[in-house]
């Protein structure tokens, strides 16, 4: 058996065990891609004392195996898509679900009405938008009857589903927005997410009510929101979604 490589010019002092942790402590995140998180190493090397030539998988399994670091994936049981991730301590559930399709993918509905504080408790579901990309406008009006065939049948549900502990994350192939009233905001840790605007928020629920409780959770929500909406925000945004059916 071979000896274990080198991974710190030094022994590791408990003053380089407290600045690595000092760095995770401080920064804006608590879950990683891998890519991220080798980046971070690569980036601190002189302040870790880390040899230059150590990998960064070794260093990764060495911070594993005495800080609060551990490995985790994100797995579906409709695809065979996953997603490995780091943690550092116990990140909140939104911050795990953010990180799916990360930087470009948001929280919606039902995720983002607990970040607005329209819902009382994390929801079970949590959902994330991962936008398609741009398509033309259909050429062909609606009609009367084009309109009954699709409002007749059941809301179309994302299978795209991973599980997180007790959460299911649900990402929603929302139609392309480039990001439109999207904004960040602060989970109770400090970390950010991107996350719909309110005004926004209570459109896309609207449009997909099965992601927000349903019909009663939807106007709950409305109500609750009622002292803090800007109707004329709310308006604006609806006519840049320019959706093809009348939802308003």
């Amino acid at each position: 058996m071979s000896p274990k490589r080198r991974i710190y010019r030094s022994t590791r002092s408990a003053h380089t065990t407290r600045t690595i942790a000092a760095l995770f402590d401080g920064l804006t995140k608590r879950v990683f891609s891998k890519p991220e998180l080798v980046h971070l190493i690569e980036t601190s090397r002189e302040e870790w004392d880390l040899v230059q030539s150590v990998p960064p998988e070794e260093v990764i399994d060495d911070i594993m195996e005495s800080l609060p670091l551990r490995q985790f994936t994100l797995r579906s049981d409709n695809y065979e898509n996953e997603f490995p991730r780091y943690a550092w301590g116990t990140p909140n559930p939104l911050e795990v679900a953010a990180s799916i399709r990360a930087p470009k993918s948001y929280l919606c509905h039902s995720s983002a009405l607990f970040m607005h504080k329209l819902l009382d408790r994390i929801p079970r579901e949590l959902c994330v938008n991962y936008e398609q990309s741009a398509k033309p406008k259909p050429a062909v009006g609606l009609t009367q009857s084009s309109l009954d065939r699709a409002f007749q049948g059941k809301q179309r549900q994302s299978a795209f589903i991973f599980n997180h502990e007790e959460h299911q994350i649900v990402v929603l192939s929302g139609k392309h927005t480039d990001g439109l009233a999207v904004q960040e905001l602060s989970l109770d840790s400090g970390v950010k997410v991107r996350v719909t605007s309110l005004e926004r928020t209570l459109i896309d629920v609207t449009v997909r009510p099965g992601y927000a409780g349903g019909i009663e959770g939807v106007l709950n929500a409305y109500r609750r929101a009622l002292d803090a909406i800007s109707v004329s925000k709310l308006v604006n945004i609806l006519k840049q979604l320019d959706y093809v059916y009348p939802y308003h």
